[in-house]
């Protein structure tokens, strides 16, 4: 990769999404910022930090088209971190597995993908039922974003892809509660988004830059392809 990396992050108004752009600012990269709504960025140095600012609600399909073709303004990533997501919402499907899939499908594809997990995937359903008739709990999206990373892990020549567990912390969706480190919710994702030595290369489950075992379901090849599929047609956009 360059030395100065073009990097797209989803959900970058605050939380885990805005320190990895951060981090990734910080360390001299050219960031790209998606936020909802221009409100959302209310920081003084905002308009100077950033290579650019996508808008869009990813809860709406149209939106999320709108900010593919936004992000494809900037010519092709060398990384897109996929952080966006909800807990507990009508619009969890949507926001934590449908946009991932759709600005995947839609967009140039980077050096790099990056997809935001949870441990929480482990008690997903591969009922996939779930995904078109509004059932769906925050652990099945995150089952099946997890399964779409590592689909995707070999399928492009010249694109890699990850999933990440960043922990329980404790951003505005982690509580004030939650246990794990803040500071190490975020390296993780930047790290895979910027090193070449990462092994394994592309296709990892990621908590804290060290590999552990996802839902056996994520590595499956047979589901990752039913995955697609129904995306596929809830979505009208094929991925190749």
């Amino acid at each position: 990769m360059t030395d100065v990396a073009l990097i797209l992050v989803t959900g970058a108004a605050a939380g885990l999404g805005r320190d990895a752009a951060n981090a990734l600012a910080d360390d001299g990269h050219d960031v790209v910022v998606h936020v909802r709504t221009p409100a959302r960025l209310t920081r003084e140095d905002d308009s100077a930090r950033w290579k650019g600012v996508v808008l869009g609600d990813l809860a709406r399909l149209d939106d999320i088209h709108d900010v593919a073709r936004q992000a494809s303004g900037f010519g092709r990533f060398d990384a897109v971190i996929h952080n966006a997501g909800v807990l507990n919402s009508p619009e969890q499907t949507t926001v934590n597995t449908i946009a991932p899939y759709l600005l995947t499908a839609l967009m140039d594809k980077p050096a790099r993908l990056v997809y935001l997990s949870s441990s929480m995937h482990r008690s997903g359903s591969t009922d996939l039922g779930r995904l078109t008739d509004g059932t769906a709990t925050y652990s099945d999206t995150k089952l099946w974003v997890t399964t779409l990373a590592l689909a995707f892990a070999s399928r492009w020549e010249g694109t890699v892809a990850h999933a990440v567990d960043p922990g329980w912390v404790p951003t505005r969706m982690g509580g004030a509660g939650a246990s794990d480190d803040l500071v190490a919710g975020h390296r993780t994702q930047a790290w895979l988004a910027t090193h070449d030595d990462v092994t394994p290369s592309t296709g990892g489950y990621w908590y804290h830059r060290r590999t552990q075992t996802p839902h056996p379901a994520s590595q499956d090849k047979e589901f990752q392809a039913r995955l697609i599929h129904v995306l596929e047609r809830r979505t009208g956009v094929p991925l190749d």
